[in-house]
């Protein structure tokens, strides 16, 4: 019998290219992917096999084999969301799922002038914040935009094309400056699966290129399948001896425009702040 990890390592394969070209993902290899993760989150010894999940989502056996198989299912609503149970999804992979079932489908801004009025006003919002860094992103995570703060604490975001992924996964800065910065690395390349799986383009496979040359994240990426919409509310612990000898924990708040073409606002909330105020080294 095939052990978990050793299925894992072979679903992996799917998702990426040996060299650095990432394969698109499809959902046959997510599901086989989810089938692990649901044994895991079960704390059984193995995945849950496929005639389990079958009973558990209420479809047949032969059915659940083809969707792993890649082979045309039909998908009803009440079928995902019976499978959705049936594997243990969370909420972002259950989007993703949904994304799958719906062909991709996906709210886009097509009117070029009215994305740049949006792309405007976020860069107003973000660059009037002198409380807390901000910085405004494209869906591929380029920065577009930031206010001081940003710029006083990350000074990488002055420099030209910078890219929050590129900085955040390859660049030796940032795993000294973000602690546990493991942990943080695999829920941004889920971030990036997670966008690859929804809809992939030239530049955000180039940018999943680069970031997959750097042994770790290669390493990371083929490890799991798991998938994450966005940051809303996680916590960061930074060491950033320019701003404050303390360590510095932030929770980020993501705004995203109903119709703002993949804009990302994005705010890094200080959670210890008490003496050193804004922690702006300008600060009078």
């Amino acid at each position: 019998m095939q052990s978990a990890r050793s299925e894992k390592s072979s679903i992996a394969s799917d998702s990426t290219a040996e060299s650095s070209t990432v394969k698109p993902i499809e959902l046959s290899a997510l599901v086989r992917a989810w089938r692990v993760d649901a044994g895991n989150k079960l704390r059984r010894a193995r995945p849950l096999p496929q005639k389990e999940v079958a009973g558990r989502a209420g479809v047949s056996e032969r059915w659940y084999r083809g969707l792993e198989s890649g082979e045309p299912v039909s998908l009803s609503s009440d079928t995902l969301r019976r499978l959705s149970l049936a594997l243990q999804l969370g909420p972002d992979e259950r989007m993703l799922l949904y994304s799958f079932a719906l062909g991709g489908a996906t709210v886009t801004v097509t009117d070029a002038n009215a994305g740049a009025e949006v792309q405007l006003a976020l860069l107003q919002l973000v660059t009037a914040q002198t409380e807390f860094p901000a910085y405004l992103a494209d869906s591929t995570w380029n920065v577009l935009g930031y206010n001081a703060l940003m710029a006083t604490w990350f000074p990488w975001v002055r420099e030209p094309d910078s890219n929050l992924m590129r900085w955040t996964l390859t660049n030796p800065t940032a795993r000294t400056q973000m602690l546990e910065w493991r942990m943080h690395a695999e829920v941004y390349l889920a971030m990036l699966r997670f966008a690859q799986a929804r809809g992939s383009d030239q530049q955000l496979d180039g940018l999943l290129d680069d970031i997959l040359r750097d042994p770790e994240c290669s390493q990371l990426w083929q490890q799991t399948a798991k998938v994450v919409a966005f940051r809303q509310g996680h916590r960061y612990r930074l060491h950033l001896p320019h701003i404050s000898p303390e360590r510095i924990d932030v929770t980020s708040q993501v705004l995203l425009p109903a119709y703002g073409g993949g804009f990302r606002c994005v705010m890094l909330l200080p959670q210890n702040r008490g003496p050193t105020a804004s922690l702006d080294p300008d600060f009078p």
